[in-house]
């Protein structure tokens, strides 16, 4: 019964952190949002824009033909998804960590998206 509650309490400590830090940003079409999203098994990036409501980029780390560690993956996913932008003509974004803490696969992704070309 203890560990319901635990768990009731950690998904709401994210879903706090995630609505706050989504109100400070709003992801324009000279500087659109780069949104990651991190389940057990894989790292998912999208780069979206706001005032049109729709996804101009998305990257995943299982489309990555490669295995390896889960933080070298992410790191992969984020020079994909620059890659990406670049082609699209986007070279400047608002990073949006969803609420997860920048450690681990979010940082290692936020690295490889800068050394993709893309800066935040």
């Amino acid at each position: 019964m203890a560990s319901k509650l635990k768990l009731k309490d950690k998904a709401k400590r994210l879903e706090r952190r995630r609505l706050k830090t989504r109100q400070a940003m709003k992801g324009s079409q000279e500087r659109p949002r780069l949104v990651v999203f991190r389940s057990n098994g894989a790292i998912y990036a999208q780069i979206i824009d706001d005032t049109k409501g729709f996804t101009i980029v998305a990257a995943d780390s299982r489309k990555i033909a490669e295995k390896g560690a889960k933080s070298e993956l992410s790191k992969k996913t984020g020079m994909a998804i620059a890659q990406e932008a670049q082609k699209k003509g986007i070279s400047s974004v608002i990073f949006d960590r969803n609420g997860y803490l920048y450690h681990g696969r979010v940082k290692a992704l936020a690295e490889g998206a800068r050394e993709g070309g893309l800066k935040f």
